[in-house]
C-alpha cells in the first residue's frame, strides 16, 4: 500500500454534489481531499469525440469507459456493468469521470413543489420529507446563485428571491405551443436552467448550439467540471483514477480511511476526520454495501437494511406527431419549455403526478433513419426529409415514482476489471405510476389537437423511456429503523460519515434530482460546519 493521505474531510465522488459541497467546506477553512475514480477530462476533448461520433444520438458517445472505473455503456452493445435482475430494465446512464454526469446534463435545475415534501401526510402515498420547504429554500437560492439558473417565476416552486437572471430566449417552437395550447388551459413556461441567458461568472449565454447533451461547447451551462475547477482552485487536492472499494471504521464505528485502487490495481488508504459519500444513487450504496466487515456485515450505514433500497426516476411515455405548421425544432437549447400545472394535486392519492415536457432537439437525424429505415430514397425523400424535420414534435410526461423497497441496487456476484463487484438494478414500475401515464395520455390527445397534428405516433404500450434522474437509495429520515441518513444528511450509523446525493431524497417528486441535491448537499455542509463549530450563517431570504 502507497503513502497515506489525510485531510479533514474526505469526500468520495467530485461531481457537481461533491465539488460543490466540497467549495463550501474550503471556504470556511479545513483540508478537503476529494477521490474520483474515474480520470480527467476537458470541454476540447468531449465536443471533439463529440464531433467525430458516428452516434450523435448517443449521448454517452463522448465518455467512454475506463477498465479501472467502469460506467454503464449500451451502444453499439450493452457493456454489462449495470447488471439487470428486472422485472423491468433500469438502463441508468452515468459517468465516472472529473465532474461526473453534468458533463452531459439538460441542465434542468427545477426545486420541487411545497407538497412533494409531505406526500405521505397529504395523500396517503410515499414519505414525508425530514424537512420543510421553507427549510430548503435558502439552499436552492444558494444553489442557484453558484450555478447561475434562469427561470419563470410561475412553476408552482415558491421562492423568495428572484432568479439569478431571465430564462434564455423563447424559440419560435416554444413561442408557438405556448401560444396555441393556451386557450386549452395549457400554460407553457420557460424551464428553469443552469443555463445562461446572458454573461455570468465569466461564462457566455446560450447562443443555441442544440447539443446541450450531450456536451455544450462554450460552457453556457454549469457543469460538474467547473464544481471541480473550483473546488480545486479553492484548495482541494483532487486525485483522479481514485476508484474507493472500501470504507474503514473503526471499533466504535467511526469512519477512519477510504481505500482507493489506482488503474495499476495499487491500493492506497485515505484518513480524515470527517468523510462525506458523494457519488450517485448507484454507486454510493455499491460502496456502503462493499465496505461490510464483522461489526457491519451487511455493509455501512446499513443497520435499516434500507441501503439500495427505494431506487426511483422518471420513467416518460411520449407522443410524436406532425404539427400543422412549420415549427423547425433544433435552434436553442434542447429542452426549453414544458407544463407544470400537473405536478400537484388531489389526484396524487390515486395516480402520480407528472410534468409534461417539450423536446426541442433537431428532427433532421431522427427522419433521416427513418426515412432510410422505410426505404424512401432520392427526390421523395428530399421532400420528405423538409416536411418531417420542419413538422415533426414531441411532448413526453415526467412521472413520479414512489419508494419501493423492492426497487434497489445490490452487488451482482459479476465482478469488473478491478475485481469490484458490479452494481445490480431489481426494478418494476408500479401501477401508481402507470395510471399517472394513463391519465397524461388525454394530454397528449388534446395537445396534438390544439396544434393541428396528424399522424399520432404513442409510445408502444407499456413502455417507458428513462430520464437519467437516480434517485432513492438512501433515503433521509427521523427513524433510524426506516432510513440511512438523518435531515442532514449523517449517516445514523456513523457520526462522521455524510451522504450528499440525490440518493438521499426520499422521493422523487415529478422534477430533475439535481437542484435538489446540490440544495441538500449545501445544507449539510453548512451543517457540518457548524457541528465542528465553524459557524457560517444561513443564506438569507428576504419576504417576497
Amino acid at each position: 500500500m502507497s503513502e497515506q493521505l489525510s485531510a479533514d474531510f474526505v469526500v468520495i465522488g467530485s461531481g457537481i454534489i461533491g465539488s460543490l459541497t466540497a467549495l463550501k467546506l474550503l471556504k470556511q477553512g479545513g483540508s478537503v481531499v476529494i477521490l474520483e475514480a474515474g480520470p480527467r477530462v476537458n470541454r476540447g476533448q468531449i465536443v471533439a469525440r463529440f464531433r467525430n461520433s458516428p452516434r450523435k444520438g448517443d449521448w454517452m458517445s463522448p465518455y467512454p469507459s475506463v477498465p479501472s472505473a467502469p460506467h454503464p455503456i449500451y451502444q453499439p452493445k450493452d457493456s454489462g456493468y449495470l447488471v439487470q435482475a428486472g422485472p423491468y430494465p433500469y438502463p441508468a446512464e452515468y459517468i465516472r469521470q472529473v465532474g461526473g454526469t453534468t458533463w452531459h446534463w439538460a441542465a434542468q435545475a427545477w426545486r420541487v413543489v411545497p407538497n412533494d415534501l409531505r406526500i405521505k401526510s397529504l395523500y396517503g402515498v410515499g414519505v414525508d420529507w425530514p424537512m420543510t420547504y421553507e427549510e430548503l429554500d435558502p439552499f436552492y437560492q444558494e444553489a442557484e446563485e453558484i450555478m447561475g439558473v434562469s427561470g419563470a417565476p410561475d412553476t408552482g416552486s415558491p421562492r423568495s428571491k428572484p432568479f439569478p437572471m431571465e430564462p434564455v430566449a423563447e424559440t419560435w417552437a416554444m413561442r408557438r405551443f405556448r401560444e396555441r395550447l393556451a386557450p386549452g388551459g395549457y400554460e407553457v413556461v420557460a424551464n428553469t436552467t443552469a443555463r445562461n441567458s446572458r454573461s455570468y461568472d465569466g461564462r457566455p449565454a446560450c447562443c443555441g448550439n442544440n447539443s446541450c447533451q450531450p456536451i455544450c461547447p462554450i460552457d453556457a451551462q454549469y457543469h460538474g467540471g467547473l464544481a471541480a475547477e473550483a473546488a480545486e482552485a479553492a484548495g482541494a487536492k483532487l486525485i483522479p483514477n481514485a476508484n474507493v472499494y472500501k470504507i474503514e471504521h473503526d471499533a466504535q464505528g467511526r469512519i477512519v480511511a477510504a481505500l482507493y485502487y489506482d488503474p495499476d490495481k495499487i491500493s492506497h488508504r485515505v484518513t480524515g476526520k470527517t468523510f462525506i459519500l458523494a457519488a450517485n444513487g448507484i454507486e454510493s450504496p455499491k460502496l456502503l454495501l462493499l465496505s461490510s466487515s464483522d461489526k457491519y456485515p451487511h455493509g455501512l450505514a446499513n443497520s435499516s437494511d434500507m441501503v439500495g433500497r427505494n431506487l426511483m426516476d422518471h420513467p416518460s411515455t411520449s407522443l410524436t406527431f406532425y404539427a400543422e405548421e412549420e415549427l423547425w425544432l433544433g435552434r436553442g437549447p434542447q429542452s426549453p419549455s414544458s407544463i407544470n400545472t400537473l405536478r400537484d394535486g388531489a389526484f396524487r392519492s390515486e395516480h402520480a403526478a407528472y410534468r409534461l415536457d417539450f423536446t426541442n432537439i433537431s428532427q433532421v437525424l431522427a427522419s433521416t433513419q427513418a426515412l432510410i429505415a422505410e426505404g424512401v430514397y432520392g427526390p421523395e425523400f428530399e421532400k420528405q426529409l423538409r416536411y418531417r424535420a420542419a413538422h415533426q414534435v414531441n411532448v413526453k410526461n415526467v412521472l413520479e415514482v414512489l419508494p419501493n423497497p423492492e426497487n434497489r441496487i445490490t452487488l451482482s456476484d459479476q465482478k469488473d476489471a478491478m475485481g469490484i463487484p458490479k452494481p445490480q438494478a431489481s426494478y418494476s414500475i408500479d401501477e401508481y405510476t402507470r395510471r399517472g401515464a394513463e391519465a397524461s395520455k388525454a394530454d397528449f390527445a388534446r395537445i396534438a389537437e390544439l396544434m393541428g397534428g396528424s399522424d399520432l405516433r404513442y409510445s408502444a404500450e407499456g413502455n417507458f423511456a428513462n430520464n437519467q434522474h437516480i434517485t432513492g437509495t438512501m433515503g433521509m429520515g427521523n427513524d433510524p429503523k426506516t432510513s440511512v441518513v438523518d435531515g442532514f444528511g449523517r449517516t445514523h450509523d456513523h457520526e462522521n460519515l455524510f451522504i450528499v446525493s440525490t440518493g438521499v431524497m426520499p422521493t422523487a417528486a415529478t422534477c430533475n434530482s439535481t437542484q435538489t441535491g446540490v440544495a441538500l448537499a449545501l445544507r449539510t455542509a453548512q451543517h457540518i460546519l457548524e457541528q465542528f463549530n465553524v459557524r457560517t450563517p444561513a443564506p438569507a431570504t428576504s419576504k417576497s
